[in-house]
């Protein structure tokens, strides 16, 4: 999961928690973690939802790398600041001086702290506006009750600044802990130890004691039961919906017995669930041992279960090992991705692996057309001055994941799978740059097997557009038999009532809707709805790409349910191809301009501004 920010400016400095190997201070943050690191956090906030606002103060603890130092700059974005103290040696906290820069909008504003030492601890009281970047507060109308308000935070990439003022920078690591006080009856929960039987009686507390960087800060407050998966994993949701997601997640116990069978043991206690409302932006976000997940991968059948499997992927890829700066994404993701599909095999088999990754392989070769050559890296070789240049957000995942199979294949898994493993193991808990990754693979790999990939290869995969011919690409036998016959279809030779759909998994209908789509017609599609009800199916995966083709075919049988499918989901990777393909064609134009009016303030403020962005782009 993710959203880049583009943003400016760094200087290039060593590093000692980062091997000594130098890269440049993360432009996206105006933290100098050269002279100064956080290396734990305490927070003390109430939730006012009638005012929108957390407001208490953040106790921050220092690690003075710079003797000469005497200033501390933390991010912050549209944060009120009353006043700020610093714990003298004698342990009195004592008021000191403050500045806050002119706001960036996009980085916010760098908050100058003036400190005659260099204290242990300083604390900041604040409150967070209405607006911030990372909270959405939900209206009780806008839960499945009714009844009682929501809120949640999307701290990735750089929006924990709006919440919290920290070093916001995944360079920076630290642990957490909080007391957070909020309205009777609604219960706190937060990417810490949960407690499935607290009540909240004289407030929630939390305690994080694994180093994590920022954006993996979380908090989430609403009408929440728990029920317990295992041993040490559990979800949480709405009470209307806690029943579909503990049937849903059922295999959470066997994906995390299957992961450390092959990366090592899980090294954050509990692996729980957060399943929010339908604004959520994103499909999951790999909050340490509370994994935030979109209510759209509930299908009822288990199908879109590699969402589980991807965001727990990333306790070894992301959480444990993370990228230094965001021009390094294809660490936490890439990785994630491969991950995830080793996972994926291990628990339902070669066959339903191999079509998953096949579709997946398809989707990222089809989606090298609307990216421009340049981003289609996996990262840039300019200096970390600039996040204009970083790779496509959306390529790196596959691109990242298909690297990583490249050398498996070639390796074979016997000697591929101790290397990965011992790539999170020696780098636990650290961030990390492709110069590192680099570096450990030319050691721990190349050097054994030096045929396995050469330099010119490496560059091409690293640094070059698109993806290399040399790339294995995997072929399933069931989605060949599905192009023959979606071929048949398509020319009229196999009549809809012919096609025997009910063997058909998630994944053959993604595929057999993806291929169709700009080739249907009005008269197909509607053909297709018609037989099999298509535009209502429960699995929003199949339920997207349906409305996509038919947009696209000027099936406009569809608009009952696709309005009602954008009045109610918020998650981009839907809504926004969707109203993109809209606003394509003059007589779908009005429709979808009436949609985003009454759906916008039901979006999470990352989507309205995306969607947005797309609605005045034609």
């Amino acid at each position: 999961m993710f959203k880049l920010t583009i943003l400016r400016a760094a200087a290039c400095v060593v590093l000692s928690q980062c091997s000594a190997l130098a890269f440049a201070l993360d432009p996206l943050s105006y933290a100098r973690y050269d002279q100064v690191k956080t290396t734990d956090l305490h927070m003390n906030l109430k939730a006012d939802f009638g005012k929108k606002t957390l407001s208490g103060f953040a106790e921050l603890s220092l690690d003075w790398l710079d003797k000469s130092a005497r200033t501390l700059d933390l991010d912050t974005r549209e944060l009120s600041i009353s006043r700020i103290q610093a714990q003298d040696a004698k342990g009195k906290w004592v008021t000191v001086p403050f500045t806050l820069d002119k706001a960036d909008e996009e980085k916010g504003q760098a908050l100058h702290i003036t400190l005659a030492a260099q204290p242990n601890k300083v604390r900041i009281y604040y409150r967070t506006a209405p607006t911030a970047s990372a909270l959405q507060w939900l209206t009780p109308a806008q839960t499945m009750s009714g009844k009682r308000p929501f809120m949640f935070s999307q701290s990735q990439s750089i929006d924990a600044r709006s919440w919290v003022p920290v070093q916001d920078t995944p360079a920076v690591r630290f642990t957490y802990s909080a007391h957070i006080d909020a309205p009777a009856g609604l219960r706190v929960v937060m990417s810490a130890d949960n407690d499935p039987k607290a009540t909240g009686k004289g407030g929630w507390n939390f305690k994080m004691p694994q180093v994590i960087p920022s954006y993996l800060l979380a908090i989430g407050i609403g009408e929440l039961e728990a029920r317990p998966l295992g041993a040490r994993s559990g979800v949480y949701a709405e009470p209307k919906r806690i029943k579909a997601a503990e049937y849903e997640f059922g295999d959470t116990e066997k994906m995390i017995a299957a992961a450390e069978a092959l990366y090592g043991p899980y090294r954050w206690g509990r692996y729980d669930m957060l399943v929010l409302p339908p604004s959520f932006p994103f499909g999951g976000m790999e909050n340490p041992r509370l994994t935030f997940l979109s209510p759209t991968m509930i299908a009822g059948d288990r199908s879109l279960n590699d969402l589980i499997a991807h965001e727990l992927a990333h306790s070894w890829s992301g959480n444990l090992v993370t990228n230094a700066s965001w021009k390094h994404f294809w660490l936490n993701e890439g990785f994630t991705e491969y991950v995830t599909a080793r996972i994926t095999e291990s628990l339902y088999g070669a066959d339903v692996a191999t079509m998953k990754l096949q579709l997946e392989q398809e989707e990222a070769l089809a989606s090298l057309a609307k990216i421009e050559p340049a981003k289609q890296i996996l990262i840039t070789k300019s200096a970390d001055t600039s996040s204009a240049e970083y790779a496509d957000e959306g390529l790196v995942y596959p691109k990242g994941a298909w690297l990583l199979r490249t050398l498996e294949t070639r390796a074979g898994r016997a000697v591929f799978d101790p290397f990965l493993r011992g790539w999170f193991d020696q780098h636990a808990f650290q961030s990390v740059t492709t110069e590192q990754f680099v570096d450990y693979l030319q050691k721990n790999l190349l050097a054994a097997h030096p045929d396995l990939m050469s330099a010119a290869e490496l560059e091409e995969w690293l640094h070059a557009p698109g993806i290399p011919a040399s790339a294995p690409r995997v072929t399933s036998p069931r989605l060949t038999a599905l192009d023959t016959l979606r071929a048949a279809w398509l020319k009229g030779e196999v009549p809809t009532a012919k096609l025997e759909t009910k063997t058909w998994t998630a994944t053959e209908w993604m595929k057999f809707l993806n291929d169709i789509d700009n080739k249907a017609t009005a008269a197909q599609l509607k053909e297709l709805d018609d037989a099999f009800a298509v535009g209502k199916t429960g699995n929003n995966e199949v339920a997207f790409r349906f409305y996509r083709a038919s947009i696209h075919a000027g099936y406009r049988g569809i608009r009952e349910p696709l309005n009602a499918f954008l009045m109610s989901v918020g998650r981009q990777k839907f809504v926004v191809p969707l109203y993109t393909a809209l606003r394509q064609n003059p007589e779908d134009k009005a429709f979808a301009e009436a949609v985003f009016k009454k759906a916008r303030e039901r979006y999470h403020p990352a989507t309205q501004k995306t969607v947005g962005k797309a609605m005045e782009a034609q």
